[in-house]
């Protein structure tokens, strides 16, 4: 008996919550069209402040081994190009420009970089040393970043996960063990750090990116260049900030055309400079 009414509270509350998923637009189209209604079960300011302290236990680790920020002139380029990107956030979504923003250079000969939910950004020396990046690249590779922050990408994973683990999760609640502030910095961290972003999400990172470099003065173009020396670099393989999908040819057809389509954006961002 005792059995049948948990498995009946379970099967109650999972049919709340999913009641509770909301279907959200996050951000507005822009030039390059990226719209699509994302299904959410976790709200923005909880994956926000997760993300929030997951960064700076990062930038702790990485002060406390001496790899933070260290080559003061590196560091000014990078901060340089955010500062042209982040005030072009606003033709997507209204609000990003006011996010409390933070950008930080780490020592590290990976090539890797990460924007979490809420505008924190992080770049990894070895991603512009390695590959001689220069400022229109960089701003390729940090456009693209934001744009998964932009469209709360993360977000999307935490209620993705969420779901697949429902089943789990209410019955924990059931029985009195949940830790869901901790479940959810270890989700956040899982699917900011180690998991690979879907296709999906790639190229509507892909497409934004190009879009927020065009409107920041960046040449767009330059995002072709890019793939084309990290698909040298990685020898046929995908590099780790930019996860598994699609294809390198694909992406760089796809760049291609999302740059074309963002030139006059580029053009008239640059006269008026």
């Amino acid at each position: 008996m005792r059995t049948r009414s948990v498995r009946n509270w379970v099967l109650l509350s999972a049919t709340l919550v999913l009641a509770g998923c909301q279907n959200v637009q996050t951000t507005q189209a822009g030039a390059v069209g990226v719209s699509r209604g994302q299904a959410m079960m976790v709200s923005a300011s909880e994956v926000e402040q997760a993300s929030a302290k997951q960064y700076s236990q990062v930038l702790l680790d990485s002060r406390n081994k001496g790899v933070l920020n260290t080559d003061p002139r590196l560091v000014s380029r990078v901060r340089g190009v955010a500062a042209r990107l982040i005030p072009q956030t606003g033709a997507f979504r209204s609000d990003a420009p006011g996010w409390d923003w933070e950008v930080n250079v780490i020592t590290s000969n990976e090539l890797n970089a990460w924007c979490m939910a809420g505008g924190k950004i992080a770049f990894y020396t070895g991603l512009i040393t390695r590959l001689k990046l220069n400022d229109d690249e960089i701003a390729a590779v940090m456009g693209h970043e934001i744009a998964h922050a932009l469209r709360e990408h993360a977000r999307e994973r935490v209620s993705q996960a969420m779901m697949t683990n429902l089943g789990v999760s209410v019955i924990s609640a059931a029985l009195g063990t949940g830790q869901a502030g901790a479940d959810l910095m270890g989700t956040v961290a899982k699917v900011s750090f180690q998991l690979p972003n879907s296709r999906l999400h790639e190229s509507e990172a892909d497409s934004m990116g190009v879009e927020l470099a065009a409107r920041a003065g960046y040449d767009p173009r330059a995002a072709v260049g890019l793939w084309q020396k990290m698909a040298g670099q990685s020898k046929g393989s995908q590099p780790e900030w930019l996860s598994t999908h699609p294809s390198h040819t694909t992406r760089q057809q796809d760049l291609a055309r999302d740059a074309a389509r963002v030139m006059p954006i580029y053009q008239a961002s640059r006269q008026g400079r």
